[in-house]
This record gives structure tokens, sequence and C-alpha cells, in this order.
């Protein structure tokens, strides 16, 4: 992840940083890129945090840490998606998950707009009350991640497929007799829960009854591609 924020200085005018939120704030993953990052100051920096309609202070958290590496956020936007974090639910009804889409893809016409204009925009952001309750939450919670994959069990229905081994981003899973074992090095991206065919996958005891989601026009192939290129950095 350092060499490709480092490989980005000799070619790139606009760097756009497109991220999940995570517990209200900023995946370890971007932080660790941001401050690897080496460019011209005068480089157009633009956010686009991905989140299920609270993404509270994340993008002013990533417009500080830039601004302490004399970099400037030209802008951040929050794109409203189903939520993917099992643990609390399910996506929500079909229909509220198309509204959803369709809000997102008016929402990023204007953002590539926007972009190739290089606006100057303040970042999308939440209610106040939301940006101090939740970054608590989130610097209280951000260290304690690693090992939430304490909480990933499986049940007989795993045929030791081995998928929820190859999409995991973060290289957190190794088979042991054909079924996955986690080694505490979770990002909860819950890619291996949302992508097993089996739904063997289960976090605490609730998510025996959740639907699982992933984004209709996502494939199986795009995570084992993405989570090929990740776990290289």
């Amino acid at each position: 992840m350092s060499d490709l924020a480092e490989d980005l200085e000799p070619v790139a005018h606009r760097v756009g940083f497109l991220f999940p939120v995570h517990i209200w704030g900023l995946p370890a993953r971007v932080i660790r890129f941001s401050n690897h990052l080496r460019m011209k100051p005068e480089t157009y920096f633009f956010a686009i945090a991905v989140n299920a309609g609270q993404p509270a202070a994340t993008l002013l958290q990533l417009q500080k840490l830039m601004a302490n590496r004399t970099f400037s956020l030209s802008s951040g936007y929050s794109v409203i998606l189903p939520s993917n974090y099992i643990p609390w639910g399910g996506p929500g009804p079909i229909e509220s998950q198309q509204h959803l889409f369709r809000n997102a893809r008016d929402k990023m016409k204007m953002i590539a707009h926007d972009i190739l204009r290089g606006e100057q925009k303040k970042v999308d952001r939440g209610p106040l009350w939301q940006n101090i309750l939740f970054s608590w939450l989130y610097k209280m919670s951000l260290r304690h991640v690693p090992k939430m994959d304490r909480k990933f069990w499986v049940d007989d229905k795993c045929n030791g497929c081995n998928i929820c081994f190859k999409v995991c981003p973060a290289g957190n899973i190794e088979m042991k007799e054909e079924k996955p074992s986690w080694l505490h090095r979770c990002e909860q991206s819950l890619a291996c829960i949302q992508w097993c065919p089996q739904e063997a996958i289960q976090y605490g005891k609730k998510t025996v009854k959740y639907q699982r989601y992933h984004h209709p026009e996502i494939t199986l192939q795009n995570m084992l591609e993405q989570a090929g290129c990740l776990n290289r950095f």
C-alpha cells in the first residue's frame, strides 16, 4: 500500500480516495495510504466516503490528516448505499436498496462533473452531535478492529470452497482442514461472510437469520481481482 501511494507522484494530477466508512471513521488502510502519500502540493485531491447514512466526521478526519501533511482535500462526498454491516442486520428491503442505488448514481454524476471542473467544496459531514459522539466511538474502537474477527465462526454448510480466503482484502484468512480460520488482522470488510456461496460463515449469534448483501453490479470475479491487488500492499 505504501509503495502504491509513493508511485502516484510522477503521473497523477487528480487523486481520489474511495472508501467505506468504518465505525464512523476512516479505515486503517486509508490512514496508512495517506501517511505514505508523496504528491505535489497543488495536486487535486477528492474523496468519496461510502456509508449507510451516517458519514459523521469521516471526511473531516481525512481533511485534517491531509492538512497535517500540507495537502489540501479539495472536495469530499458522502454516498449512501445499503449497509453491509450484517451483525446489525440485513441491507433492508429491495425497494429501499433500489432507491439508494438511484440516488447514488445521480450523485456520482454530480461528483464526476465537480472533479472534471476541479471544484473546491466543503466536505460532506453529519450533524454536530453525530460528529462528536461517533468520532469518540471511532477512536475508542479502531484499535480493537483487528481482533474483532473472533466473532466469526463456520457452520455445517461450509464445503471448503476457499472463496472466503480469496476475497478477504486483508489476507486475514487461512484454511485449516478445509475450513477458514481468522488471523486477527481483520479490517471488518465482511467480504468473507457476504460472499460465502453457502452462507456458512456467521458473525456472532444473529447473522444466521440475516440476508447477505453485495452490490448487484459487483461480481465475485471483481472481488477476487480487487482482493488480489490489495493484498500486494
